[in-house]
């Protein structure tokens, strides 16, 4: 083959691809141009790959040629897009969808804890059951303010979004049973409730309550947002609605893959605050103020853009044309 007089023929094509492929809107016209033009140059690829295999010619091709297909496909989105879409639609939108689980779970906590917390404090039975008397000493004196100042802060806040991460992960991984989130809900509840008992049956709970607060709002609410996707995981399993019951729960599984993923940030915002705000040296009213404003913030943002997102029909899940085939359902 001559390769010159190939170039020669073929090079106007050439150049009319590029330019089209840099083109961002094409008319109808143009677009069929486009995909012919693209079909040409890949079979003028081959050809001189084939025949004539000129490195400068096959890698002028292979670029024209990739660039026209991305043209030809769609262009995919920058994932930076896609991080934003997260931020702003999908994940406020899943959390404001499972609000109502996540505040039961928190009713549920409280329910545990609060008379829990009462019974311990006003038990001394019940307090040696649970320790001796020097260790509850070392844990209301010591142990409990000097867990958030023992370590680095950096380290801490490391240490502190990994159990977090860990708690939230189990209610994701044991959502579709049920009984394992209630299993943690029911832990937590327990721990919190006997370690404030004790705080309190010591005229320590002005300390429990300045040292948790700051932090606790947060990583609390984080936990129960967890609680309340793996739960609708789990209902969406006894009462899948018109969908089969695999659809609904892939459907739900998506969603909280979202919350999952929006729920790291959150645990991470919490984990700053414990290491750094928690023991700092400023006064009690100030820490739990910066704790309160952070929460708050939280509360505001799945608000302002999980409500509207939501009400357009928005769940968390995938869009639509990542979606895959639906099979169409009455209702």
């Amino acid at each position: 083959m001559d390769l010159e007089a190939f170039v020669a023929v073929h090079q106007g094509e050439w150049n009319r691809l590029r330019a089209l492929s840099r083109r961002r809107r094409l008319t109808g016209a143009e677009a069929d141009e486009l995909v012919q033009l693209y079909q040409r140059a890949a079979t003028h690829l081959s050809v001189v790959q084939s025949s004539t295999p000129d490195a400068a010619l096959v890698s002028s091709l292979s670029g024209l040629v990739s660039r026209a297909r991305t043209q030809v496909g769609g262009a995919h989105e920058p994932i930076w897009r896609e991080v934003a879409r997260i931020a702003t639609v999908s994940f406020p939108a899943a959390v404001y969808r499972s609000r109502w689980w996540a505040f039961g779970s928190f009713l549920a906590t409280a329910l545990i804890a609060v008379p829990l917390g009462a019974w311990v404090a006003s038990n001394p039975r019940v307090q040696a059951s649970i320790a001796s008397q020097e260790d509850i000493r070392q844990l209301v004196d010591n142990d409990f303010e000097s867990y958030y100042s023992e370590h680095a802060a950096s380290a801490f806040a490391a240490q502190v979004w990994t159990n977090n991460a860990w708690v939230a992960a189990q209610c994701f991984i044991l959502g579709i049973t049920g009984v394992g989130v209630a299993y943690v809900i029911f832990t937590n509840a327990v721990n919190l409730g006997l370690v404030g008992g004790l705080m309190a049956a010591n005229d320590r709970i002005g300390l429990f309550f300045g040292l948790i607060t700051p932090h606790g709002l947060l990583e609390l609410t984080a936990v129960f947002v967890a609680a309340g996707a793996g739960l609708r995981l789990f209902w969406s399993w006894v009462d899948p609605g018109p969908r089969s019951r695999a659809d609904a729960i892939a459907r739900e599984g998506r969603s909280m893959v979202t919350v999952a993923l929006g729920l790291v940030v959150v645990l991470l915002v919490s984990g700053v605050v414990e290491a750094f705000v928690t023991p700092s040296p400023l006064p009690t009213w100030a820490r739990i103020g910066i704790g309160a404003t952070v929460w708050l913030l939280f509360l505001a943002y799945v608000w302002w853009f999980g409500r509207p997102a939501a009400a357009a029909g928005e769940t968390g899940d995938l869009r639509s044309e990542l979606q895959g085939d639906l099979r169409p359902v009455v209702g």
